[in-house]
């Protein structure tokens, strides 16, 4: 136990550090400085650590909400950086794998599509919603190419100059180009459209603080049509200081059975849930506290590669990955 305690506060020590030099960046625009620092952050996050964000003190916690803010800035710049590296070509999609963390976007999307599919049996979406798809929707483009070939995507940013920057990358391809819109709009803006879709990604950086997260999640399960999917990103141990960690009973109560929970241990850094909105008298029995919305969360590995339809999906995906890979 000691040693545990020396470990995690070694380990914030750490951060905290980084934390500091990252802060007096003149700029988070990618430069050398910049992408050493983050890269650092995230080697000392990514190791499977007995650290629970949850039970650090007020300073740490202040320092932890603020690293995931710097964090969220210096993404959204980078991949502001490469849409526009991307844009220049006649053809952007051919292209794809110029991005660093390209394929960390295909593993966990590829992730995400396993548990959809053994946690939601017979799911075939029509229509998905990405909120948070940013102006690299990499997420989207993997999920729409490769494991749901025949579904439109509506991404939502609050960002206009996100979507635009978006837009230009399907430019060249009609099919993808057809099945992809973008919508400026806060998701808490969204009541009847949300009625519309099978399935709704929400991405890890839409509502940073807890209670923003759980305010994000109560809006899309008074919203969303019953018995739609939920997939929601979030982060374990270390990890969290990287990104927000979403409690699944935010989830429960927000209307929802969580059907699974899966934590990877590899270079996909995110977390997983997988929900399905609950009935509206059910969901009401919840909020009114005249139901249990207590129960075992599954926590779950990433699904093995032994169903026919999953690894139809794994190889697809990896297929993928390497030929943009060699078209680079």
């Amino acid at each position: 136990m000691e040693s545990q305690s020396q470990e995690v506060a070694a380990l914030v020590q750490k951060i905290a550090g980084l934390h500091a030099a990252i802060s007096k960046l003149p700029s988070l625009s990618p430069s050398t400085e910049v992408d050493a620092l983050f890269t650092d952050l995230v080697t000392a996050c990514v190791p499977a650590s007995p650290v629970d964000v949850a039970k650090l003190g007020p300073e740490a916690q202040r320092m932890r909400e603020e690293l995931i803010r710097l964090c969220s800035a210096a993404e959204g710049q980078l991949e502001a950086h490469y849409s526009d590296v991307l844009a220049a070509f006649d053809n952007p999609l051919d292209h794809v794998g110029r991005f660093p963390y390209y394929g960390n976007y295909v593993k966990l999307s590829k992730l995400e599509y396993e548990l959809l599919v053994r946690y939601v049996p017979g799911i075939a979406p029509i229509r998905v919603a990405f909120v948070g798809s940013g102006p690299l929707p990499f997420s989207s483009l993997v999920l729409a190419a490769h494991h749901l070939p025949n579904t439109l995507f509506d991404n939502y940013d609050l960002c206009g100059a996100a979507n635009e920057r978006a837009k230009r990358l399907f430019r060249a391809d009609k099919d993808l180009g057809a099945r992809m819109a973008f919508r400026t709009a806060d998701v808490a803006s969204l009541t009847e459209e949300l009625g519309a879709y099978d399935v709704v990604f929400l991405a890890a950086l839409v509502g940073m603080a807890a209670e923003e997260k759980a305010g994000v999640i109560a809006h899309l399960g008074a919203h969303m049509a019953d018995g739609a999917a939920l997939v929601v990103r979030s982060a374990h141990g270390a990890r969290g200081f990287l990104y927000p960690i979403v409690d699944p009973e935010d989830v429960r109560r927000g209307g929802f059975d969580v059907l699974a929970v899966c934590h990877p241990e590899d270079e996909v850094i995110n977390s997983v849930i997988v929900a399905r909105k609950v009935d509206a008298r059910a969901a009401a029995a919840r909020k009114d506290g005249l139901a249990d919305s207590h129960g075992v969360v599954p926590v779950v590995g990433p699904p093995s590669k032994c169903c026919k339809m999953e690894a139809s999906g794994l190889e697809k995906a990896e297929e993928f990955a390497t030929n943009k890979e060699l078209s680079v």
